[in-house]
């Protein structure tokens, strides 16, 4: 016999010492079933696409969750802060749903800061302070935002 009658594989099919057929992906719901009738699947593993992926991607966005049976309730406005933005809206003959339309939020937004039932946002805290020119976090709340000029 001689090497003209053997044939050599080269390439992807190419099995080595018989390692057995190549494993396909099992993409739909009939296909993984049929490959669990036949005892072929081990695990099932949900993947991710990239970011351009469309589809259920709640697993990306769930978290880990304190397993502690303490009930922490969110912070809230403190009730000074929400006088001081009364008064000095009342000052400036603002109405809140000026004050509002000032400052690109709903009247809603504002009547919640005032009544101290708001969870305290640093953006719409910044953005009360500069349309009123009233310190509203920190230290001093109530006075001038911009202080006395020093020299």
């Amino acid at each position: 016999m001689s090497d003209w009658d053997t044939n050599t594989i080269i390439g992807s099919r190419a099995r080595a010492g018989g390692s057995g057929p190549r494993a396909n992906v099992a993409r739909t719901n009939a296909q993984i079933n049929a490959a669990r009738r036949q005892g072929n699947v081990l695990s099932v593993d949900k993947k991710y696409g990239s970011t351009n992926a469309r589809g259920d991607n709640e697993g990306q966005r769930l978290t880990m969750v304190d397993r502690s049976d303490d009930i922490v309730k969110p912070k809230k406005l403190d009730a000074t802060v929400g006088k001081t933005i009364s008064r000095v809206r009342t000052e400036k003959k603002m109405s809140q749903k000026d004050l509002a339309t000032k400052i690109n939020e709903k009247p809603q937004i504002i009547n919640e800061y005032e009544s101290g039932k708001a969870i305290p946002n640093q953006q719409i805290l910044g953005k009360i302070e500069r349309a009123l020119g009233v310190k509203l976090r920190g230290k001093n709340i109530g006075e001038p935002l911009f202080g006395p000029k020093k020299k």
